[in-house]
């Protein structure tokens, strides 16, 4: 890798502005997605001004999260081969390109900065929570993707709600683990910690809450470390009584799981209902998958063989694009290799967070292959541009070999 004193007068420039750079596409990231792809382009563009490639390369292929991202992309570049809509297939290389950032974005960070990383999204989160709960007050009107009932003012509750995880887990862990900040810090983030959890039960966003939960569990294991029995005692007292609370205190929450319940118990005699139209979507797909287990059906062609068998099989039904389950999308399009390959990436993160001598890497870098691992069993997560993002922003600077740099 590059030191300064062996760059050119670029690239000392480049190198100077490279960390702060990406802390600022980590606070526009939650805020806009115009602003975030700007940023996006303007590392790319610098990336590739900076030169010597070669030596990013030396080190990034030796980096398994790396890796595992490539083959995953490439993969879906050879299923073009045997896919019959092209035309989708290079749509869907296009949403997926997202991830080639990785890389990209890993030759920027600097471990000094870690902080500066997180507390630029944090500060960018407690920007949303704000907007959403004046929105909520109705001290100002609704923005374009939010209402009073879903005060979601930037993204669509699929991905705010899993946003609020991933600010939550960081706050926690600085209150839980962090020696170095102040009681005056302790008081800040134990505010904005109440204010993640309240703004979390007054969204809709089902499978950002289910991630939450998962989310306590895992920082309680990771809180009491080596103490297995206590991991367990706390985590079984701890969740259920905070469920019990909001199940009682958040109208939008418990009458979501009431809906959820009724859907799944109804599904035999309706299933054109938000959990029916899942089971159904899942349930279609795997008869496309048992006719094409190995290879799938192709990068392209999910669209056209869901739309045959829900033809045949749920005519009363629309048919959908994603089944909503990111893990049953790629079998279909690629068959065992396209899980096996999506399994990989996760694989690899936590393999990764073993290596660090950070704490804080180690415990963030097994959090988030959980989290995402639990989500990506409701939606496509890893195709949507917001968590995509958010996915490629953290595993940038939590998973890169910084003990191989060159000093």
């Amino acid at each position: 890798m590059y030191t300064p004193s062996s760059l050119t007068e670029t690239g000392t420039m480049i190198h100077r502005i490279q960390s702060p750079l990406l802390a600022i596409f980590g606070f526009v990231l939650p805020l806009s997605v115009a602003l975030g792809n700007m940023v996006a382009i303007i590392i790319t563009l610098l990336w590739l001004a900076k030169g010597d490639h070669k030596a990013d390369w030396e080190q990034l292929k030796r980096n398994p999260v790396v890796i595992s991202i490539l083959c995953y992309y490439l993969l879906h570049i050879i299923g073009l081969v045997w896919t019959k809509d092209i035309a989708s297939g290079l749509h869907i290389l296009k949403k997926q390109s997202i991830v080639l950032l990785l890389p990209i974005f890993m030759c920027f960070t600097k471990k000094e900065d870690t902080k500066r990383y997180i507390f630029s999204f944090l500060f960018a989160i407690a920007i949303t929570i704000a907007i959403s709960f004046a929105i909520w007050f109705q001290v100002i009107p609704p923005t374009a993707n939010a209402k009073v009932s879903d005060p979601t003012p930037f993204m669509s509750h699929i991905s705010h709600n899993p946003f609020l995880t991933v600010a939550l887990y960081l706050v926690l862990y600085l209150l839980l683990f962090d020696r170095t900040i102040t009681n005056k810090q302790k008081i800040a983030l134990l505010i904005f910690a109440i204010a993640l959890n309240i703004n979390m039960f007054i969204t809709g966003g089902r499978a950002g809450q289910v991630m939450y939960f998962f989310m306590l569990a895992i920082l309680l294991f990771q809180y009491f470390h080596k103490k297995l029995i206590k991991a367990v005692i706390a985590t079984t007292v701890t969740i259920p009584l905070i469920l019990l609370v909001v199940y009682n205190t958040s109208n939008i929450f418990s009458n979501r799981i009431k809906d959820a319940i009724t859907d799944i118990k109804e599904y035999d005699d309706d299933k054109n209902t938000n959990v029916g139209l899942r089971l159904a979507f899942t349930t279609n797909s795997f008869d496309i998958i048992k006719n094409n287990p190995v290879i799938g059906v192709g990068t392209g062609d999910f669209n056209l063989e869901y739309e045959k068998v829900n033809t045949r099989k749920t005519p009363q039904l629309p048919a959908t694009k994603n089944p909503h389950n990111m893990y049953v999308l790629e079998m279909v399009q690629l068959g065992i290799l396209g899980l096996l390959s999506l399994l990989s990436i996760l694989g690899s993160q936590f393999y990764q967070a073993r290596k660090p001598s950070s704490h804080l890497q180690k415990s963030m870098g097994i959090a988030l292959p959980f989290l995402f691992g639990i989500i990506m069993f409701s939606d496509a997560y890893l195709r949507g541009h917001y968590t995509t993002m958010l996915f490629v922003y953290f595993s940038s600077f939590l998973y890169k070999n910084y003990d191989e740099e060159t000093n």
